[in-house]
């Protein structure tokens, strides 16, 4: 009988690499990496994002954080729209045009002022790149006219508002751009501006005395880019930050209680999944799928893995998602005796050697999943454990994350564990449309598709107003489908937290991550 790991033993495993880790980062000294200093009149601030762009499509939304850059539409917390450089939106009758009428007297940090021909330049070179996500809209062209900005579509698309509110829209100043149309600078219109950039792990910033919104309130800011979660929490403990972002569950044990830090924390639009190959000999069958979930004990493995067993995810929209996390749902449990009979009746039955099988095939399913995210590859072992408890045998592989795209791409992929984030726009409508077309999506369904869920998707995307009744009821039935069919499982959610020094105060949490308010933190007198 082929060895495998239980979770009991998997989760001790983790208990243990927790304690090494810890221990390890004690013995780190981040001294030397950065200048930081509470008390110094700096607020500085520390995370995990390194600088390696200036543009837009791929800074990882970097200079919106910050607050030097604004988009045409801003979002809350909760994911509903707001004004941004745009203080209303409508669209026409037919809804194949949009006006974005432009906020009064905001200028960009060079004193040039955000006209809608600043704007219009800024979102024609955005639709130039393929992979910038306003290529999502079929938009057929954007115009000025006095005050405001005008985008025809070929199609209606009532997501645009929310489209044009992803980081990667961030409009930034003609001067910003060189003659090949690159980002050479960084000159947006927030209450911030840059003085230096330093890549891969600085920037330098400063309040804009010219920004036409409340003002910042501290008047110099450095972020620097820490890559080691423990070297974080060490920074934050001996007073070198005064905010620090990405902190990882095992390093956040250092710092609770400690006396000067308080730690915010909020629950991601952002779900650990398990992306299934629907066209597998066993994976295409609905009880199958049904039985694989059924089989984690995701409240076990969130503590064992993450340290927070509330993060277990119940259905794929985490709560942070209000307008599609669905208390009506059943909500996914651990039931081993449950799934152990739906392989039973879908013809799985177990051999001695304690594998299923069926017509002489075991039941063996390839796990692909990647390191970028160290939490992921100890997430593969509980799950490779959970399954090996019904029967099923799983083979993990820790490899690049761009072979599960390629994977997907020539049908190799059988399965794979990863992250997704439904924020990238603040509506996650955007995130699905690529997810769960008729053919699949890298990161969604494979070999999947479900006609009652396209016509919800459909609905949502081409009527001009999807705020109403007919919109919740298509955002529930899409939530249904996925809990019903599971064509990705879901396996955990995400918490934010970040530890903020006693020295400021006013520090508030976004839990989409697109604003870090740091305009808003004052020093303590």
């Amino acid at each position: 009988m082929p060895l495998r790991p239980s979770l009991l033993s998997v989760t001790a495993m983790v208990a243990v690499s927790a304690v090494l880790l810890t221990g390890c980062a004690s013995s780190q000294n981040p001294a030397g990496t950065t200048d930081a200093q509470t008390g110094d009149g700096v607020l500085d601030v520390i995370g995990p994002i390194e600088v390696h762009s200036l543009d837009p499509t791929t800074a990882e939304g970097i200079f919106t954080r910050l607050q030097v850059a604004e988009t045409l539409v801003d979002a809350d917390g909760t994911g509903a729209l707001r004004p941004g450089l745009a203080t209303e939106w409508a669209a026409s009758g037919d809804g194949l045009q949009w006006t974005f009428t432009l906020r009064n007297g905001a200028q960009f940090h060079d004193g040039t002022p955000v006209d809608a021909e600043s704007v219009v330049a800024a979102l024609e070179l955005a639709r130039a790149s393929e992979a910038n996500t306003i290529a999502v809209a079929p938009i057929t062209g954007i115009s000025a006219q006095e005050g405001a900005v005008l985008i025809s579509l070929s199609e209606p698309f009532a997501p645009l508002p929310a489209v044009l509110a992803a980081t990667s829209t961030q409009v930034l100043a003609p001067s910003s751009y060189a003659e090949d149309g690159s980002v050479s600078e960084v000159v947006g219109s927030g209450p911030y501006q840059v003085v230096e950039v330093a890549p891969p792990s600085r920037i330098e910033l400063e309040a804009f005395g010219g920004y036409d919104g409340e003002p910042a309130q501290a008047q110099q800011v450095i972020y620097e880019s820490v890559g080691r979660a423990e070297n974080r929490a060490l920074m934050a403990e001996s007073g070198q930050a005064d905010v620090v972002f990405g902190m990882d569950p095992t390093s956040l044990q250092r710092v609770k209680g400690k006396p000067g830090l308080q730690v915010e924390s909020a629950l991601l639009p952002r779900t650990i999944v398990l992306k299934l190959n629907a066209a597998h000999p066993a994976l295409s069958d609905e009880r199958v799928r049904q039985a694989l979930s059924l089989a984690l004990d995701r409240p076990a493995m969130a503590t064992a893995v993450l340290r927070d067993p509330d993060i277990a995810a119940t259905q794929m929209f985490p709560p942070a998602l209000e307008m599609w996390h669905d208390d009506g749902l059943d909500p996914l449990t651990h039931d081993p005796e449950r799934a152990a009979t739906l392989l039973e009746d879908a013809g799985w039955t177990l051999g001695q050697d304690g594998v299923r099988e069926k017509g002489g095939e075991p039941l063996t399913v390839e796990l692909l999943t990647f390191p970028d995210r160290p939490e992921l590859p100890t997430m593969a072992a509980a799950i490779q454990a959970a399954l090996g408890e019904i029967g099923v045998t799983v083979e993990v592989r820790v490899d690049n994350s761009s072979e599960i795209p390629a994977g997907h791409a020539s049908g190799a992929l059988e399965m794979a564990l990863f992250t997704r984030n439904f924020a990238l726009v603040p509506d996650p409508i955007v995130t699905l449309l690529k997810d769960y077309p008729a053919d699949g999506g890298d990161w969604g369904a494979m070999n999947w598709s479900n006609p009652d869920m396209t016509a919800a998707l459909d609905r949502l995307t081409t009527e001009a107003e999807y705020d109403g009744a007919a919109a919740d009821t298509a955002r529930t039935r899409i939530a249904a489908t996925l809990q019903e069919q599971l064509p990705v499982i879901p396996v955990s959610w995400y918490r934010q937290s970040v530890i903020v020094n006693d020295a400021v105060e006013g520090f508030v949490l976004d839990p989409l991550e697109r604003n870090w308010n740091l305009a808003a933190i004052s020093f303590k007198e």
